[in-house]
């Protein structure tokens, strides 16, 4: 079995520059807990960079002076010693009321973590509530942590003090994500087969359970108009749901495994699902369809193989800011940048024992977590964005499907606009 198509020199494909990485400390002394990183996220503005480092352990980064610590050593290994070396370096510089590193102990394994920022306008959906023990100002970032306890704390990222505690999962929580529109709106993926709503404007008043699952809630993701949201799950699961009146639109059939990741483009026109049956599926969340799929095992295993240990299960998939690249993870120790308009990856990098991923702020790196506790970066594709893309990318960020396919223009412009060219 190969990793790519029989007609690609896997010699030729390009392969992804390591920025440096963040090694994991050694293990404390009782070994209470697992030492996986199995989540990492970025900051909204980019500022902070944040790591499940085992142990219970989530290390908060100033993503800025990580980023100089990685190129003033030249892309050598960086231990997350040196880059707080640097950063108490930089810690008198103007930022006095945000400390640049903080070490938290969530109190159990962390299985998820999510960043949060708060938009004034954006008031709480229950409007009859007029008094709120706390009042999130536009300046505050909040990370919101998943644990195996069920548990979901909320941090301060500034002064790493513990602000809310939502008790209401009774299994461990697997994926957390916050809606983009700065709401704090927060939907937390369960093991115990549920997805909860939280509004956190509402002191974390748990608004609603979305139902539907029939076994384990892997991960969860906002479209970029927090219109809707991804779940996926085992059991081949991946459902839509529309988040203003919190129903099901519809369940997207098409993986043979359990579907373990899902991003949406930055313009919600395109879903991208990754599944341990060896492929990533790029859907129209708009009408369901299949649009692309991208293979991690040559030639493709039949259903009754897919569904199985193949030694090819996909971990993790994101999607770039620049809405051109897929970055997906996989256990035949790779990491693939694909781009959407191509079935073989563009650029590779190996990785061993990978669970997750994501791309900086501004999509210039990627970020993978093992098991071993430890991350590591690498700088992305790099490609100017057509005129016609991002002209797409500026419609599709405000037209649905439906609405693009009634527009008076020609079919080859509704196939563009519909990303089936």
């Amino acid at each position: 079995m190969a990793s790519f198509p029989p007609r690609v020199n896997e010699k030729e494909i390009v392969r992804a520059g390591t920025i440096g990485e963040l090694l994991a400390p050694a293990a404390p002394f009782d070994k209470k807990c697992g030492g996986e990183n199995w989540t990492v996220a970025f900051a909204p503005d980019g500022s902070y960079f944040a790591w499940s480092q085992g142990y219970r352990v989530v290390k908060l980064v100033p993503w800025s002076q990580g980023l100089k610590d990685f190129l003033l050593h030249g892309s050598k290994n960086v231990t997350n010693s040196s880059c707080l070396k640097l950063a108490r370096q930089n810690s008198n510089g103007g930022q006095k009321n945000k400390p640049p590193e903080h070490v938290i102990d969530c109190g159990d394994i962390v299985w998820s973590l999510a960043f949060g920022s708060s938009v004034p306008e954006k008031q709480s959906r229950c409007v009859n509530i007029e008094w709120h023990r706390f009042r999130f100002g536009q300046d505050q970032l909040l990370l919101a942590t998943g644990l195996n306890n069920g548990r979901i704390k909320i941090w301060d990222v500034y002064t790493g003090k513990l602000l809310l505690n939502l008790v209401d999962h009774i299994e461990m929580v697997r994926d957390l994500t916050f809606a983009p529109d700065g709401s704090l709106l927060l939907v937390s993926a369960s093991r115990d087969k549920t997805l909860r709503v939280w509004d956190l404007k509402d002191d974390g008043n748990m608004m609603k359970v979305l139902r539907g699952h029939q076994n384990w809630v892997y991960s969860c993701a906002f479209s970029p108009d927090c219109s809707m949201l991804c779940s996926v799950g085992a059991s081949k699961a991946v459902f839509l749901w529309n988040m203003d009146k919190y129903t099901m639109i519809r369940r997207l059939e098409g993986h043979h495994h359990d579907v373990v990741a899902c991003d949406f483009s930055p313009d919600g026109a395109l879903l991208a699902t990754a599944s341990y049956d060896t492929r990533v599926y790029v859907w129209d969340p708009h009408n369901g369809d299949l649009l692309m799929e991208f293979g991690h095992l040559f030639p493709p295993p039949t259903p009754i193989f897919a569904g199985g240990a193949n030694d090819r299960w996909v971990r993790a998939v994101s999607f770039s800011h620049d809405g051109l690249h897929v970055a997906s993870l996989a256990d035949d120790k790779m990491v693939r940048f694909w781009r959407i308009d191509e079935d073989c990856p563009v650029q590779v990098a190996p990785l061993s024992n990978g669970l997750c991923c994501a791309f900086s702020t501004d999509g210039s790196v990627l970020a993978a977590g093992t098991h071993d506790g430890s991350v590591y970066f690498w700088a992305t594709p790099r490609q100017v964005p057509s005129l016609q893309h991002i002209c797409r990318m500026s419609i599709r960020r405000v037209m649905s499907t439906q609405e693009v396919q009634k527009l008076p223009v020609p079919s080859k412009i509704l196939a563009f606009l519909s990303y089936r060219v």
